[in-house]
């Protein structure tokens, strides 16, 4: 898959997943400022049309938009949150023009949509990149540190704009697991590498999902979203057999076979017994999974990964 084809792949599954209101909270509950986070009115999360044209690049834009009831001061103001989607290759120095000119764009589609009036005044908005390249964001977020340095009685006529970054690459394993919602369980499977690190991945994203309240919705959007990503991968995953991330004898196990399959084609896991049992026992202790299971998913002897389970499970002397 060329890098165009996996920008693309990444922008479209990115833009279904926060087209539910239960990952736009996750996302404002665990990377907004907390200042923002604790006013919001989460009842209140509207979708609004995020199609328009910008006037200076001529692009078509198709970005989430959506709205929020937030109280200011004891009054309730909608405040519209523009998601914009950076997926590219490499970091964006003209964002913060963009940004201008996507702004600019929204509030002329609203007032020619009759949403609001040409003389305002206009909706507040929070502007928000989510990046998730390895290399870490090192453009401005504000138009106005691209500006030349002017006198100080000229600052006051130069355009100002920040945007809110969410640099994934930028969180730690334990800022992810402090954060622990559906957002960090993305993030978890974008970072994986290794066969241990879908394991973890996929085991944090089970507690996560068994502990939330739309537990049955957030199952449904991550498994959707996972076994995308897994195919996309090329991770041989058989999709229609899959079930969701909180029934371990279905997704889980076949992911695994899977996962195992693939990693002994590249040779990452050489085959010798030994490596093989270990890893089995692995899959076990993380998932909670049936010896017998694993023996036949891994293509194991049952009787010996019994006796190594055995033997690791004995008390050192």
């Amino acid at each position: 898959m060329t890098k165009t084809t996996d920008s693309k792949f990444h922008d479209t599954g990115y833009k279904e997943l926060f087209s539910y209101p239960e990952m736009v909270q996750a996302l404002i509950e665990g990377f907004f400022p907390e200042e923002i986070a604790q006013l919001v009115d989460f009842d209140s999360l509207t979708p609004q049309p995020g199609n328009y044209v910008t006037p200076l690049f001529d692009e078509k834009i198709e970005d989430v938009v959506w709205s929020i009831d937030v109280n200011i001061e004891g009054q309730r103001q909608p405040i519209f949150l523009y998601l914009l989607m950076e997926f590219q290759s490499g970091v964006d120095c003209a964002m913060p023009l963009r940004f201008m000119h996507y702004v600019a764009g929204f509030y002329s589609t609203l007032i020619k949509n009759g949403k609001f009036s040409k003389y305002g005044p206009y909706p507040p908005v929070f502007p928000l990149v989510i990046y998730n390249d390895q290399a870490r964001w090192t453009a401005k977020t504000n138009i106005a540190d691209q500006i030349e340095p002017v006198p100080s009685f000229l600052k006051i006529y130069q355009p100002s704009l920040n945007y809110f970054l969410v640099d994934e690459g930028r969180y730690s394993d334990e800022e992810l697991a402090s954060i622990a919602n559906p957002v960090t369980s993305i993030i978890n499977i974008e970072q994986a590498k290794t066969l241990e690190d879908y394991q973890k991945a996929f085991y944090r994203a089970g507690q996560i999902i068994r502990a939330h309240p739309h537990k049955e919705g957030i199952d449904d959007i991550l498994t959707q979203w996972f076994k995308r990503t897994l195919h996309k991968r090329g991770l041989e995953v058989n999709i229609e057999n899959m079930m969701t991330l909180t029934r371990s004898d279905g997704m889980l196990a076949e992911n695994f076979e899977n996962l195992t399959r693939q990693i002994y084609a590249e040779g990452k896991l050489e085959g010798e017994q030994r490596g093989q049992l270990e890893q089995a026992i692995k899959m076990i202790r993380e998932f909670n999974l049936s010896v017998e299971l694993v023996a036949e998913r891994c293509h194991l002897s049952l009787k010996e990964l019994k006796e190594r389970l055995s033997q690791n499970d004995k008390p050192e002397v």
